[in-house]
């Protein structure tokens, strides 16, 4: 007896806590979204929430937090406890190209954050205003030299796929158009279709309901194919520009320093929410492509758009605005 009490002191004086009081989680964990309610990734982050929440037996609260393109959201996180309470469904631009596009960054989205899991992608597409007289991406190239600097296009912020591609395909054409970053999608949205805008490159889904309106004319996607959900639209290979292919993407990170058996369990289970069809379909319709991998596969991914974009960045010279 007196053995047992003397190691239970001695555990005790250690600050070693029962097994049951170490158990992740045991309170309710919070998901901060880098952009505003009704936004594309808010839209991911509301489908993978709620089942994550009963996987968990805990509550998960989604937490809204706009500002600086992703970048406010991302840096709160990074800072964070590295408990696996605080967890930051963002996009590409605070989770990768961020770090080559500022110069006084707050935190590396490589060594802040920790991946967990990529959870949708979305090719986009580019789209002019019913003002714009042009009905080929030809002849919007051809009226957008004769009126340099007078086309203004809009973004989800800085170093997003938006405004990344749009200055790449400034630099292989050669117009000139202005840059708009905005808080959020809704914003960009809402100038373009108020005439302020007269152009802007958005993934399909969030463009969709206003192209099938008239309300914006599409003239490419920036995938290598045709997209199923506008097949009369011509993809970037076939405009001859390739390297304009791009991808906007949604995934789940944490500050760094999370325990990896934390992180292992939480990709674990959205890898599982991502498989149950009901998620695919809500994610189908908004026309995400569900991806769902490990946390190594997500790293990877990572470091690989950082490395592709990076070299956009530094040869076009894109700058934060």
């Amino acid at each position: 007896m007196k053995t047992v009490l003397s190691i239970v002191l001695a555990v005790a004086a250690l600050g070693v806590a029962p097994a049951a009081d170490a158990q992740y989680p045991n309170r309710p964990v919070r998901l901060v979204v880098s952009f505003p309610a009704g936004t594309t990734p808010d839209i991911v982050a509301r489908v993978v929430a709620p089942k994550l929440q009963q996987a968990l037996g805990q509550p998960v609260i989604v937490d809204n937090r706009a500002g600086a393109g992703g970048n406010l959201a991302a840096d709160q996180v990074a800072k964070s406890a590295p408990d696996g309470y605080t967890l930051l469904v963002t996009t590409n631009a605070a989770a990768a190209t961020n770090k080559v596009l500022f110069t006084n960054l707050p935190y590396d989205p490589e060594t802040d954050l920790a991946t967990i899991s990529l959870l949708a992608t979305a090719p986009q597409v580019l789209v002019v205003h019913p003002s714009v007289p042009a009905n080929t991406f030809k002849e919007f190239i051809d009226h957008a030299k004769r009126n340099p600097g007078k086309l203004s296009y809009g973004s989800t912020g800085s170093g997003s796929a938006a405004h990344l591609t749009m200055e790449l395909l400034k630099s292989d054409t050669g117009v000139d158009t202005v840059h708009v970053p905005y808080k959020g999608f809704p914003q960009a949205v809402g100038d373009m279709l108020g005439g302020n805008l007269q152009t802007m490159i958005a993934i399909i889904p969030g463009m969709l309901p206003h192209i099938t309106a008239g309300k914006m004319r599409p003239l490419a996607v920036t995938s290598l194919q045709r997209s199923s959900r506008l097949p009369d639209v011509p993809s970037v290979a076939e405009i001859g520009l390739p390297q304009l292919e791009s991808l906007a993407w949604i995934g789940l990170l944490a500050p760094a320093k999370v325990p990896q058996d934390i992180l292992d369990r939480l990709a674990t289970e959205v890898q599982r929410i991502l498989r149950e069809p009901d998620s695919r379909e809500a994610l189908a319709k908004q026309g995400f492509d569900v991806v769902g991998n490990t946390p190594a596969e997500f790293r990877r991914f990572q470091a690989s758009e950082i490395a592709k974009w990076g070299r956009v960045i530094r040869a076009v010279g894109a700058t934060p605005d």
